[in-house]
């Protein structure tokens, strides 16, 4: 998949007046591209267009328009743009109640090292998370966190064939699975070259 360019975005002003369609339509693509893995675990499977509209935002919040500020989210965004081998993920923890959220935060720790995909006849692939910096420390995790799932020649060629997908969490505290919806599979389909 294609890395943003400064080319591709839009300037300030034009985002402006196209920012609500932009949202709508960005919205929609991705409601596609979720998972609610348990109660508590929501999976934002990211692409060039999810990864777009960050950076747009981004851009919008920050007022920021001169080239080097755009070229420093580019840097920080693009990392976060499937390369056809992969699955890129945020991972958001979320708890409503700040109490509560500290708590589970604690409770969670390391909780992003054991969330994993399965393509149905192959072995389990772990997330690499967080590699771009470390997001949890001693006492607890952050509530969100980046993952990476690498997929073999084979898991892609399965999956195009029509293989089933689970993705789950292995943690002492949080422990989930489940089938990826059709319409949630074929969304990622899109993401393999």
């Amino acid at each position: 998949m294609k890395k943003l360019a400064a080319d591709d975005l839009l300037t300030l002003e034009r985002y402006a007046r196209e920012r609500n369609a932009f949202r709508a339509r960005v919205m929609q693509h991705k409601a596609r591209r979720q998972l609610a893995v348990g109660p508590h675990l929501r999976w934002c499977f990211e692409d060039r267009l999810t990864i777009q509209y960050q950076v747009q935002e981004m851009l919008r919040t920050e007022r920021i328009f001169e080239s080097e500020g755009i070229a420093a989210e580019l840097e920080t965004y693009n990392p976060l743009i499937p390369d056809g081998a992969n699955w890129k993920v945020t991972l958001l923890i979320e708890f409503p109640d700040p109490d509560e959220r500290r708590v589970q935060l604690a409770r969670l720790k390391g909780v992003e090292d054991g969330c994993w995909i399965e393509v149905h006849g192959a072995e389990r692939v772990f997330a690499r998370a967080d590699e771009d910096l470390e997001r949890e420390n001693e006492e607890k995790t952050s509530s969100v966190h980046f993952l990476r799932f690498e997929l073999s020649p084979a898991m892609t060629r399965a999956l195009l064939a029509g293989a089933a997908l689970a993705v789950g969490v292995e943690h002492p505290a949080y422990r989930h699975r489940l089938e990826v919806p059709e319409l949630v599979r074929q969304a990622l389909l899109a993401d393999l070259a």
